[in-house]
């Protein structure tokens, strides 16, 4: 279970993935018609404090965040309230058409438990191993730090880097070919 904070919101080569979400496909579960994802995920929504993501029926909710590209997910950061605050949170990756009904028939990528500390922002740093390749994440919200019936998120950010980002910037070839040393860039056909 990860659980390790991150000691600054964005560390080097990572970057917030807020445009990197195919907004025509993200779904949510059980949210209030009047308070939904859009609140607390969108750009300008997710740093008006007065907006917020809420649950209807219980204090679950169910999230499915596809992505325009691979990604590769470094951390995790919540905002909402110390009692009505998201707690236990389930993190799966590439795992598509997931209800509530079959959400517990899959082992989850990575689990979350969020401290009070957590839900002021402060990024929590997932198996980086686990999200390499992510085209999509479906965030599972179990319950919330006081057992209310009602969960509330005002802030969810993505921190990592597209596979496109790092083949760019950070891979870089070198290959000794009989003596030689040749030089090859990631997505660069000329040698």
């Amino acid at each position: 279970m990860s659980g390790e904070s991150a000691t600054t919101a964005i560390h080097k080569g990572q970057v917030d993935l807020l445009d990197f979400i195919d907004w025509t496909s993200v779904e949510c579960l059980n949210q209030s018609t009047t308070h939904s994802l859009p609140n607390a995920i969108k750009q300008g929504y997710r740093e008006d404090e007065g907006l917020h993501l809420e649950s209807d029926a219980d204090e679950q909710l169910l999230l499915y965040i596809p992505f325009t590209q691979v990604i590769k997910l470094y951390s995790i950061a919540f905002k909402g309230p110390e009692d009505e605050g998201p707690k236990t949170v389930k993190l799966f990756s590439n795992k598509e058409h997931m209800g509530f009904s079959n959400v517990n028939d899959y082992p989850p990528s990575d689990t979350v438990v969020l401290s009070p500390e957590h839900l002021q922002g402060k990024p929590v740093l997932l198996k980086y191993v686990k999200f390499q390749n992510v085209r999509s994440l479906t965030i599972f919200i179990e319950d919330n730090q006081t057992g209310s019936e009602i969960t509330k998120v005002q802030k969810i950010q993505l921190i990592g880097s597209t596979s496109k980002c790092i083949d760019v910037e950070y891979l870089q070839m070198f290959l000794k070919i009989g003596g030689k040393i040749v030089y090859f860039e990631m997505g660069n056909d000329n040698h």
